[in-house]
C-alpha cells in the first residue's frame, strides 16, 4: 500500500508516500492527538452550555412560581390595606365638643380648690365623633377621674395645661382602641380653662 521513498539513517524514519504518489505527510500520532482534543473541547463547550440552560430554565420557572403562588398573599395584603384605608379614610377637620364643660374639685392643698375645663377634640373620621357621642357617659366618666387628679400648682404652668392635654389625648385613644375605633384624634383643646 505505502511505498517507502527512502530512509533517513535507520530503517525507523521512513518518509512514506501515499498509493497515488502525491507525497503527501500521514498524520503522525501528535496530530491525531490535536484532532481528538479540538472534538472533546467542543463536547465541553456544548455540555457547559447544556448546563447553564437548564440552570436558566429553573430561575425562570422559580421565579414564575414565585410570582403566581406568592403573588396572590401580597395581593390579598394590599388589598386588605386598602379595606382598612377605605374605612379609615380622613376628610376635612372635624371639631367634637365633650359638653358639658366639665367642674371637677382638685386635690386639697393646692392654690385652686375647682377646674372648670371645657374640652374639644379635633379628628379627621367623621366616625370618631359617632363613637364618642354614643359612648359619651364612659368618656366623660374617665376624664372625670383623670382631672380630678391634677394638682393646681402644677395646671398654672403652661407645661402642666400641655401635661394634661397630652394625657388626655393618650386617654382618648386608649378608649377608642378599646371601642375598636379604626380613626383616630388628631388633636385635644382647651376651649375654656377656669381654676378657683
Amino acid at each position: 500500500m505505502l511505498k517507502a521513498i527512502g530512509e533517513i539513517s535507520g530503517p525507523r524514519f521512513k518518509l512514506l508516500e501515499a498509493p497515488g504518489g502525491a507525497g503527501e505527510e500521514k498524520p503522525t500520532m501528535a496530530d491525531e492527538k490535536d484532532i481528538a482534543e479540538e472534538g472533546q473541547g467542543g463536547g465541553k463547550k456544548k455540555l457547559i452550555i447544556i448546563i447553564a440552560a437548564v440552570v436558566l430554565l429553573l430561575i425562570i420557572g422559580g421565579a414564575a412560581a414565585f410570582f403566581l403562588l406568592g403573588g396572590e398573599d401580597e395581593a390579598a395584603e394590599g388589598e386588605a390595606a386598602a379595606e382598612d384605608v377605605e374605612q379609615v379614610e380622613e376628610g376635612d377637620p372635624v371639631y367634637h365638643e365633650l359638653d358639658p364643660v366639665f367642674v371637677v374639685n382638685l386635690p386639697a392643698g393646692g392654690s385652686a380648690a375647682m377646674l372648670q375645663i371645657a374640652i374639644q377634640v379635633m379628628t379627621r373620621t367623621p366616625s370618631v365623633v359617632d363613637t364618642l357621642s354614643s359612648n359619651d357617659p364612659m368618656i366623660r366618666h374617665h376624664l372625670l377621674n383623670l382631672l380630678e387628679q391634677q394638682e393646681a400648682d402644677t395646671l398654672l404652668t403652661l407645661e402642666g395645661k400641655e401635661a394634661l392635654q397630652a394625657a388626655i389625648l393618650d386617654l382618648l385613644v386608649d378608649k377608642l382602641k378599646d371601642l375598636k375605633e379604626p380613626g383616630e384624634i388628631k388633636g385635644v383643646y382647651f376651649t375654656q380653662f377656669v381654676m378657683q
